[in-house]
């Protein structure tokens, strides 16, 4: 029998005042309702509702270990797997301010689990909104690029391991073949090369120039931004992209067919830069006989994208490093389990452009490129400078680049406050310098002696490296997400450059720049090396073995 409705008015207003952020302060009152919502008897639709108000209200009122462990007992009454997975998902929300989730595993599986059962039942559209709704926790912004930390770098296979157990999942790039097998390149006429890329041509200008020039290519460039728009929505539809990847035929897969089909068609290669939103629209089309080369740079080892890719339609994977290529490797196994042949290539760079004279005075001036992400870390080389001017208050760092937008996130909007109350210490002083983006990098470099490398991760680091190029002498963290991994900062610079802390650090520093003769010989030293192992005289060759398919690469399922 339902309540009067004078009586449902107070029962609301009780729990209105109750559920407060105001009143869950009080260990009483939360006490109270960590009782009452673990009590057996409870329907679970009601328990459900009350514990989401009390979550709420704890979250607000700033105790979210509570929070969650309030809500965990209502969990272990509930029952019906749907409200089960839906809490759950509300639950790691709210531990999400904390750090990474305690919640998140068995969310995903819970989550997940309904997407296998409506995939069972041939309830695609349902399927893919589970998988969409668990894909955004997984990999969530704020747990691997907005902090100084990432579960899926700790620990790749099991951060990972709810994910890949998923059926649905494991559909979404499970290999669907093709008609033929790529083939040598034509020797009675040009190679016909596709170069395809969305928005992001940073790494490309070279290689697009290199190929251009060669009179034994025909060259072609795609990018869905530069065509008036029109296939930009097909980019920008996950949803669309899964369902499609479940089914194998779709209104949206033949859009995709019509605008691809004939460039692959047409290529003898085709290279994808970013294995992110195109690659997957690629993989969706049967190559033939055209070969197909990806080449992923960084984030999208932590992004979804490389999930659903079709591995079998990927004859070569090009890395930037061992480190990228051993960890998304580990991550993907759809990757490992394919016969794709993996390369590592460092990014295409003209370092000769760097080779400028040294201001004498940029002895003691530090420089770090790019602060635009939490990775980057520049509160770790203020840390080095503070070490440097406890001994010599002539140091001073550089910063380069445009700043970190604060508003991605509660964590970004934190680590850029800390970050400018560092600054407004040592700003005034001149300790600090912030030029921002700059056009001519060579000649900004011209004032840099030493070249820093503070980030918790890269793939490669093009600024150091073309500081290093410039004759700055090179200073790198051991980037944590990789530090102590057969493949890290170590195995990729030479030992004398990369430092555990910011005393290390300093400790280098000051050894090098002890005079002007040491700082230019190390300088030099690093100029020679840099230029000899990644300038673009050495690199491109690679690329040519690579798109010329005169290279073997090593298969993925032999890591």
């Amino acid at each position: 029998m339902s309540l009067p409705r004078p009586a449902r008015r107070a029962v609301r207003a009780v729990l209105r005042v109750t559920t407060s952020p105001a009143a869950l302060r009080s260990p009483v009152v939360s006490g109270a309702w960590s009782a009452a919502l673990a009590a057996p008897g409870v329907p679970d639709g009601a328990r459900s509702r009350l514990a989401d108000a009390v979550q709420a209200g704890l979250v607000r009122a700033g105790r979210p270990e509570r929070a969650a462990r309030i809500s965990g007992a209502a969990l272990r009454r509930l029952r019906d797997p749907r409200l089960r997975a839906e809490m759950l998902m509300r639950q790691v929300a709210a531990e999400l301010e904390s750090g990474t989730p305690p919640s998140l595993p068995a969310a995903i599986a819970a989550e997940l689990a309904l997407a296998d059962q409506r995939l069972a039942r041939r309830e695609v559209a349902k399927a893919v909104d589970h998988v969409h709704a668990a894909q955004r926790q997984v990999f969530h912004r704020r747990l691997h690029f907005d902090r100084l930390t990432s579960p899926l770098a700790d620990d790749p296979q099991g951060f990972l391991a709810p994910w890949h157990a998923s059926a649905a999942v494991r559909a979404l790039s499970a290999p669907r073949g093709r008609s033929g097998v790529a083939g040598p390149a034509p020797t009675d006429r040009p190679l016909r090369l596709l170069i395809a890329t969305y928005g992001n041509h940073n790494f490309l200008d070279l290689i697009r120039r290199h190929f251009a020039e060669r009179s034994d290519v025909e060259l072609r460039f795609l990018d869905p931004g530069e065509d008036g728009g029109t296939h930009v929505p097909l980019m920008n539809n996950l949803r669309h992209m899964m369902s499609h990847l479940l089914t194998g035929s779709s209104a949206y897969g033949k859009r995709v067919a019509d605008w691809l089909q004939p460039e692959v068609d047409w290529a003898d290669v085709v290279l994808v830069d970013w294995c992110a939103a195109l690659a997957v629209l690629f993989s969706m089309v049967d190559p033939g006989s055209t070969r197909m080369i990806v080449r992923l740079h960084s984030f999208e080892t932590w992004a979804v994208w490389p999930h659903l890719v079709d591995f079998s339609r990927v004859d070569d994977m090009i890395f930037v490093s061992d480190h990228l290529r051993d960890l998304t490797v580990a991550a993907v196994p759809a990757l490992a389990a394919a016969d794709t042949r993996l390369h590592v290539i460092s990014n295409a760079m003209d370092l000769g452009a760097y080779a400028r004279p040294k201001e004498p005075d940029a002895r003691f001036t530090l420089g770090l490129v790019g602060i635009k992400a939490v990775a980057k870390d520049p509160r770790w080389a203020i840390d080095v400078l503070r070490h440097l001017r406890a001994h010599d208050d002539r140091y001073r760092l550089a910063l380069f680049g445009r700043d970190l937008d604060p508003k991605a996130s509660p964590d970004a909007q934190r680590y850029w406050d800390a970050f400018l109350a560092d600054v407004a210490e040592l700003e005034p002083t001149g300790a600090v310098l912030r030029p921002g983006q700059v056009d001519d990098v060579p000649g900004a470099l011209t004032g840099v002696g030493v070249i820093l490398s503070s980030s918790v991760r890269e793939s490669f680091h093009c600024g150091l490296v073309e500081g290093a190029a410039s004759g700055a002498v090179p200073v790198v963290r051991d980037w944590p997400f990789f530090a102590g991994r057969p493949t890290s900062a170590r195995t990729l610079f030479p030992a004398d450059w990369v430092v555990d802390t910011p005393e290390e650090a300093a400790r280098r520093i000051l050894a090098v720049t002890a005079s002007e003769e040491s700082w230019r010989t190390a300088g030099d030293q690093a100029a020679a090396h840099a230029v000899a192992s990644w300038g673009w005289q050495r690199v491109r060759h690679d690329f040519d073995r690579v798109v010329s398919g005169s290279v073997v690469g090593t298969p993925s399922g032999d890591r």
